[in-house]
């Protein structure tokens, strides 16, 4: 068990990446992609090195990527055994045979002990940095404890490669079934992506991040990072019996003399997570690879309440979400959130795209009708009403909703056509309570739901314009919300 300090989630406003010839045609640069210069790289690069000169250092050495072909072989340098254990557990492990010859690709100095004092000289947002120069192939961190920096520094790495080389990289969890049949769910996280993909009846394929080649799917890691704030044996065994040897707890309360851990507290911080490598979950897909998936499950938290818990999308609809990526802010993910706040995140990940949102949805829509893929959007939000009002959707009839879509049973029911959001939602599912169907009928005020429904219409297309404006390739307006 580790305590990270004052920072227990990521620092986005903090990430930054060189503006040097080579890459910053193709970046994304944004609220989310932050320009900094050569010569502030080079200063910060020559403290993080002066810096961990005289400590005792850890080195890790392994892989980003499942795929031998594709896979980037990586190494951090730390100054805390817990953090070298971290990357142990989160990225690729090579084999004996492997570790020799490995030539690192990518090359990740963690520094979390210095503090960029000289911040506001240089125009940047806090004493906190973490910063990525693709030509020299390094990523510098300082100020920061927080585990998940490293995690998603490499996947903002495999987001700048992979689709150049016409590989969608994506934040989704994978499983495959019995029949070999794959699927994906895309989410942020708290949205049940990494809970819901772990499967007794499946094999894990990986709970984060993936990447999808023309051999299929393959996992960019090696282990998962699971939110533990009220985990439960009975809801999410798998989970609960993978905290053992190895696993690394963060940021939780525990009994300083037994030792237990309180999984119910929040005392230090909602984001409470735990890493373990992926050997942990007993029910794995070893390697960690699977064929082109059948169905994409498209996972949000709508804390308006206003959305179905299940509809079924066209491919037009698949990139229309995918762009959108709407959701909310689940508590304590981030530095500042502390409840649900409506929002949208492009590609259900925008925090981790390094290129613009449409590069990968132009992939995705590519790839889901060369392959005749299903897809659907899932509300595992509110139900009900709003924030404050409805309850959030029950685990069982979520995934007993995940059973009937992956089985194809769900494709048997009548289908009716929401008249804002325009995607088709079930009148029954077996085993599922019919009246939370309809989102309408669940919420007593019915006016009131009418009200919400066209609000929350209302921010996707105004959201939507960014991608729709001056763009004849993504005007995908006419599959969003109609008011």
């Amino acid at each position: 068990m580790v305590d990270t300090g004052i920072f227990t989630g990521r620092s986005p406003k903090d990430k930054y990446f060189v503006d040097e010839p080579s890459s910053n045609g193709n970046i994304w640069w944004s609220h989310i992609n932050f320009k900094v210069s050569e010569a502030i790289f080079d200063e910060l690069y020559k403290k993080c090195v002066n810096y961990l000169s005289h400590k005792m250092l850890y080195v890790f050495d392994g892989y980003a990527g499942a795929n031998p072909e594709t896979r980037v072989s990586l190494r951090v340098v730390s100054e805390k055994a817990w953090q070298h254990h971290f990357c142990t557990n989160m990225f690729l492990r090579p084999t004996k045979e492997e570790l020799p010859g490995l030539n690192p690709e990518f090359t990740i100095i963690n520094a979390c002990g210095i503090k960029n004092e000289n911040f506001k000289q240089h125009g940047m947002n806090s004493e906190v940095f973490v910063i990525f120069h693709l030509a020299k192939k390094i990523c510098i961190i300082g100020g920061t404890e927080y585990g998940g920096e490293m995690k998603k520094g490499i996947f903002s790495v495999m987001n700048y490669k992979l689709p150049l080389e016409g590989i969608l990289s994506m934040h989704c969890s994978a499983n495959v079934g019995k029949e070999g049949d794959t699927a994906l769910f895309f989410g942020l996280s708290g949205t049940g992506k990494t809970t819901l993909s772990t499967d007794p009846n499946r094999k894990l394929i990986g709970d984060d991040e993936h990447g999808w080649d023309d051999n299929g799917i393959f996992n960019i890691e090696g282990g998962c990072y699971a939110k533990v704030i009220n985990l439960d044996r009975q809801t999410e065994p798998d989970i609960y019996e993978a905290i053992r040897k190895d696993a690394l707890l963060e940021n939780v309360v525990y009994d300083p003399q037994t030792k237990v851990v309180d999984y119910s507290s929040a005392a230090k911080t909602e984001n409470t997570r735990v890493s373990y490598p992926i050997f942990h979950i007993n029910n794995i897909q070893v390697p960690s690879k699977g064929g082109h998936p059948k169905t994409i499950i498209f996972l949000t938290y709508d804390a308006f309440g206003v959305l179905p818990p299940v509809s079924k999308l066209s491919i037009e609809q698949a990139m229309y979400h995918f762009l959108s990526g709407y959701t909310a802010k689940v508590a304590g993910t981030e530095r500042g959130i502390k409840e649900p706040t409506a929002t949208f995140s492009a590609c259900f990940g925008a925090a981790f795209m390094t290129l613009h949102p449409t590069k990968y949805a132009k992939l995705l829509g590519e790839k889901m009708k060369k392959h005749n893929v299903r897809a659907y959007l899932m509300n595992t939000g509110l139900v009900g009403g709003s924030y404050g009002v409805g309850k959030r959707m029950n685990l069982p009839s979520t995934r007993k909703i995940i059973d009937e879509i992956l089985n194809g049973n769900i494709e048997k029911s009548e289908f009716v056509t929401h008249p804002v959001f325009q995607v088709a939602y079930p009148k029954t599912i077996s085993g599922v309570d019919s009246a939370i169907l309809d989102p309408r009928e669940a919420w007593t005020d019915k006016a009131a739901y009418d009200v919400t429904a066209k609000k929350l219409g209302e921010m996707f297309i105004k959201n939507f314009k960014q991608y729709a404006e001056g763009s004849k390739d993504f005007d995908f307006t006419a599959f969003g919300p109609k008011i």
